[in-house]
């Protein structure tokens, strides 16, 4: 709880009511003592409340007496002592609610996590085999290597390949059959 050095009560301050001549006493604001007293007792309570809108323990201390911070400097502005509690509710659920947007927005502006990176045994041993098939793709036939390259590198269809070719669709199939069988061959064989 905070510690707060109390201050003299505040005098009442009167007002007089120009419409009816009669006159009416109105605090002059909510006293320290006043609003520690309604603090203290409603401490529980208020952070229950926080509890309902907020997911941690912490937060909810944090909002709880922040609230107590924020009322306890507007005090004057709490004309009458007896909403000192509903003053202090409300600020505890603003804060809370601002508490939220906070997490909403840092959660939409961090950036999306880096993938799994692999190793750097695993990232050699890929480039080992990049490698190796650079090599078998360069011991293929030029025109088994086109269509190689068309078909599963550049992701074309076999028709977009015979066009891009100028070879017929049977050419294509034939081509891409024995230069994969070749390709087999040539990454099985013992370097």
């Amino acid at each position: 709880m905070p510690v707060i050095a109390p201050m003299p009560a505040a005098r009442s301050a009167r007002i007089s009511n120009q419409r009816d001549g009669a006159d009416d006493t109105v605090a002059a604001g909510t006293t320290v003592d006043h609003l520690t007293e309604t603090y203290r007792a409603h401490y529980r309570s208020l952070l229950g409340l926080a509890a309902l809108l907020l997911d941690d323990t912490a937060s909810c201390e944090d909002v709880v007496q922040e609230a107590f911070i924020r009322v306890h400097s507007a005090r004057k502005r709490v004309r009458d002592p007896e909403k000192t509690l509903a003053y202090l509710r409300q600020t505890v659920v603003n804060l809370s609610r601002s508490a939220l947007r906070r997490r909403i927005l840092g959660l939409k502006l961090l950036s999306k996590p880096m993938p799994d990176m692999a190793s750097a045994e695993e990232g050699a041993y890929d480039q080992l085999e990049r490698d190796s098939l650079i090599k078998a793709m360069k011991g293929l036939q030029r025109r088994q290597r086109e269509v190689l390259v068309l078909r599963y590198f550049a992701d074309m269809t076999e028709a977009q390949v015979a066009e891009t070719l100028g070879i017929s669709l049977g050419s294509v199939k034939a081509y891409g059959s024995r230069g994969i069988a070749a390709l087999r061959v040539a990454m099985e064989a013992p370097v």
